[in-house]
């Protein structure tokens, strides 16, 4: 549970101690009423620099920051092009999908229905959402509205991304099959990223405003921030101007435009699509206390709410060793929390197919900086950090940035050590158990729903029926396994599958494995039906 602090006015006057009345005071007031920090030439040439030699050494088609600070944007900048294969260059106005950082959204819309005295942090989400479920009865009736939001839920992180990406189901189904969902630790115990958990705090949203997520979130947050250019669907770039493609490499060092993928059924969770100038109003109304001109859009105790951690993250080896300065890590209401260069960090990053954004605050300096690009590239990830050691310490040295290069250079060696080990694991000269038709059917998991597979010819092919990309076909690999092959234009690797066979002889399940670091296909069991 989550200790709240209320106070009302009548109690206020009974407090004749100047002592408490100065305590409350400084407990709802931002940390951040002055800046001290002075950025010279010569750290902002750095940073242009450092972003420059990113976006050529690493393969970018473009990269594109703001950087606010003491309530003003005071630098912008973007290198490279819309289209890798096009001639027109990105600049701080361009769109980019930023993901994630839409949950810092949802959360602040939250925050409002919070300060209305229409919610409280502590409610249980079931007197919002009485048909929502998890997987365990006790777990679903404790679930409380914070819970929503910092990823304490004990389910394992990214677990029932499957059910949204790319498939047919509404936001409505989504949840509904989210009952389904196995944790992986107990309730309230360790930090699970969960992107399912954000729908249900968007439908929260709509119950108690009557309009859709989007809706509310433009009228009380992008409108009043001036985020002009700002969408909330890939259903409305088009016929846009300025707008960032997305790019993958699907051949080594070759920059490919990709499609959009709509993600409107988790929206609470990623839709935004902004440019990064829009993003720096959202940063300086953030380290203001949701203060914009003479309006206030959530109060300083909701701030401190957000920013409070609720669920803590172990500092890796890898942090410890690259960014030394790093304390402590956590996770608040919809914002990453830690620690750099002896200040208070509040930040988070986003992830769509293809592109890639951060966004990194440093409160008590009133210091924002937002990065994103157009492939799926970890560089706005590591130029967040990079860049806050040139502006708050006056480093020299690009220590994440620099790790990517080596990742990069190393990167050609391992895929191929990778595919050696899995060939030298082949058993040669095997043949499977049963004619390959006998692998043809529909195979069914309850919570995700069906895959159909098909011979054609001499070969089997696969759909993933809720979900029109999954598609491809599989190869012979040793006995009842096969490799998988993705026919459509996929930023997932190859996997295999496995047919289980009966006692009798014939083929009753089917098990998918595609190792990467966003999708768990081992979560669904796919039996077969018929």
């Amino acid at each position: 549970m989550i200790a709240q602090i209320s106070f009302k006015t009548k109690h206020l006057a009974r407090c004749t101690s100047a002592f408490l009345i100065v305590l409350f005071a400084w407990a709802f007031t931002p940390a951040t009423a002055t800046a001290q920090l002075k950025i010279s030439k010569s750290q902002w040439n750095r940073l242009d620099a450092a972003m420059l030699e990113a976006q050529r050494t690493l393969n970018l088609p473009s990269l594109s920051v703001a950087v606010v600070h003491d309530g003003e944007l005071v630098w912008s900048q973007s290198h490279g092009k819309l289209d890798a294969n096009g001639t027109q260059a990105a600049n701080p106005e361009s769109l980019y999908a930023v993901a994630s950082n839409t949950k810092a959204f949802t959360s602040a819309a939250l925050a409002q229905l919070v300060d209305a005295g229409k919610l409280d942090w502590n409610d249980r989400v079931q007197d919002y959402l009485p048909d929502f479920e998890l997987y365990d009865p006790y777990v679903t009736s404790e679930l409380r509205i914070a819970d929503l939001l910092c990823h304490r839920s004990g389910l394992e992180t990214f677990s029932g991304d499957l059910l949204w990406y790319g498939t047919t189901w509404s936001a409505d189904e989504v949840l509904q099959r989210a009952r389904h969902l196995q944790p992986t630790s107990p309730f309230r115990t360790q930090f699970g990223y969960q992107n399912i958990l954000y729908i249900a705090a968007g439908k929260v949203v709509e119950h108690i405003t009557g309009k859709p997520w989007a809706a509310t979130v433009r009228d009380s947050l992008l409108i009043p921030l001036g985020m002009a250019r700002a969408v909330l669907s890939t259903s409305d770039v088009a016929g846009l101007e300025n707008v960032a493609l997305p790019h993958n490499e699907l051949e080594e060092g070759v920059l490919t435009t990709i499609d959009w993928v709509n993600w409107d059924n988790m929206a609470p969770a990623g839709a935004l699509i902004t440019s990064v100038t829009d993003m720096a109003q959202w940063m300086i109304a953030q380290m203001d206390s949701g203060r914009v001109a003479d309006e206030r859009l959530w109060s300083n105790a909701q701030t401190h709410a957000m920013w409070t951690m609720h669920t803590p993250i172990p500092v890796s080896r890898f942090y410890a060793e690259r960014l030394p300065s790093m304390h402590f890590r956590g996770y608040g209401l919809g914002w990453e929390l830690g620690t750099l260069h002896g200040r208070k960090t509040v930040g988070h990053s986003g992830g769509y197919d293809g592109m890639i954004s951060r966004q990194m605050l440093v409160p008590e300096e009133k210091l924002g900086i937002f990065i994103a690009t157009n492939t799926n590239s970890s560089v706005p990830w590591a130029l967040g950090f990079d860049a806050l050691g040139i502006l708050l310490a006056n480093d020299k040295a690009t220590p994440l940035l620099d790790f990517l290069r080596e990742r990069r250079a190393a990167e050609p060696a391992e895929k191929a050590a990778a595919e050696a080990e899995l060939t030298a694991a082949r058993v040669p000269d095997t043949t499977p158990s049963l004619p390959l038709d006998a692998y043809a059917g529909t195979y069914t998991d309850v919570m995700y729903g069906n895959i159909t597979v098909q011979l054609d010819g001499d070969q089997l092919h696969f759909e993933f029926e809720p979900t029109p990309l999954f598609k491809g076909h599989f190869e012979h690999w040793h006995f009842d396994t096969f490799r998988l092959h993705w026919d459509t234009q996929m930023m997932l690797p190859s996997g295999t599958a496995h047919f289980g066979l009966n006692t009798s002889g014939t083929v009753e399940s089917l098990d998918i494995d595609v190792p990467n670091p966003d999708f768990d296909f081992t979560e669904l069991n796919f039996v077969k039906s018929k």
